[in-house]
């Protein structure tokens, strides 16, 4: 690939975008994680209490090392959090809790993207794994096949983190609305609960970005390549 093309700029400041995003959910839940919700529940008792108020009762809560590394795993029905979440009873805490609870919710009615994403996820997985291979062979052989096909399993990814962006942006939406409702943080708390659930969102818009220049940038590739 040459070391520069009229895409490199736009990548560039994506990736300063992605890593000040990252810098920002990192600042914004230390911030919040200083603040106790009124209602006292720890992370992992208001996802408990999520869970329960929209009937779901095969869903375990479970604790994991680390930070950040929250997640809802919908094979094994499981909503994980992280070690400060589960036990924290900040604002941050219960946000990012309650969000994981959004997903096992979108899990039960069956939410159409999160669906889409399961369906897709198999695939992805695969052609992001043979995506760099072949892009990579195809601009050093200058093989237009070879970086068509790149192309092509790369779009696979990049269509995962488009589809990934209504997921996310749907469950913190689930999530502060029951939230308020359940009890779990006031009316006035919500400001802190949207400022660490959209410091986290932006961190999927940054990566969505990102993967959607750096596709053009390929296609761009392909097409002058094609021409020559």
């Amino acid at each position: 690939m040459p070391l520069y093309t009229p895409w490199t700029i736009l990548i560039l400041a994506a990736f300063g975008l992605s890593l000040w995003a990252q810098f920002r959910v990192q600042g914004t839940f230390g911030q919040m994680n200083r603040v106790r919700a009124s209602s006292g529940l720890t992370g992992a008792e208001a996802a408990r209490q999520m869970l329960y108020a929209n009937g779901i009762t095969d869903v375990k809560i479970e604790p994991i090392p680390g930070q950040l590394t929250d997640h809802y795993d919908p094979i094994h029905k499981t909503v994980r959090l992280s070690e400060p979440v589960y036990s924290g009873t900040s604002i941050s805490a219960v946000s990012v809790a309650c969000h994981e609870v959004g997903h096992a919710i979108q899990h039960k009615v069956r939410y159409p993207m999160l669906v889409a994403r399961h369906q897709l996820f198999p695939v992805t997985n695969f052609a992001s794994g043979i995506a760099p291979l072949l892009l990579l062979a195809g601009l050093f052989f200058k093989a237009s096949g070879l970086l068509l096909l790149g192309i092509i399993a790369f779009s696979f990814a990049v269509l995962f983190h488009v589809i990934t962006l209504p997921v996310e942006f749907n469950a913190s939406r689930r999530a502060k609305e029951q939230m308020v409702r359940l009890g779990i943080i006031s009316p006035s708390e919500k400001r802190g609960a949207d400022k660490v659930l959209g410091a986290a969102a932006l961190t999927y818009v940054a990566a969505t970005l990102m993967a959607v220049l750096q596709l053009l940038e390929y296609i761009w590739i392909f097409t002058r390549q094609e021409r020559n």
